[in-house]
């Protein structure tokens, strides 16, 4: 990863590409639960963030965290419905393929993420991903794209 002083070089299309320096560094030292962190489905968000509190017959029980910071306690999932969650370090990262899980949960959650702090560009393996504003849908351009 390169530093702020490095991502000067793309001027002030440096904020839409990467998080400052300072909050890298605090997702890298957050507390995170890897075995039991997870993204849950959802019929209006998709995804969701949880926290596994119980196992059992294919089954889960989940602290969900709704978009507004609120907790849902005790929802039960089939383990079909759970993602494994990659930690804070990888929150809106732009090169996707760094991040551990790579799953539709973790890609989607943060292209979600990225596009709410208006970092709409992202890069997946050399292929660039961009969020299109009007109507959310990603449109993936079919060139390589070196920055």
């Amino acid at each position: 990863m390169s530093t702020d002083a490095e991502m000067q070089i793309y001027g002030k299309a440096a904020i839409y590409l990467r998080k400052p320096e300072r909050e890298r560094i605090e997702a890298q030292t957050a507390p995170f639960d890897s075995k039991n962190s997870c993204y849950v489905t959802d019929k209006a968000e998709l995804y969701l963030k949880g926290l596994v509190t119980a196992r059992g017959d294919g089954k889960c029980t989940v602290t969900v965290t709704k978009p507004d910071g609120t907790k849902d306690e005790g929802k039960e999932f089939k383990d079909a419905d759970i993602f494994e969650m990659n930690p804070p370090k990888y929150d809106k990262i732009e090169d996707m393929a760094m991040m551990t899980y790579l799953n539709e949960a973790s890609v989607l959650y943060n292209l979600k993420e990225r596009y709410a702090a208006w970092m709409i560009y992202v890069r997946n393996l050399h292929i660039q991903t961009h969020i299109h504003e009007h109507n959310k849908y990603t449109h993936t351009v079919l060139h390589i794209n070196e920055w």
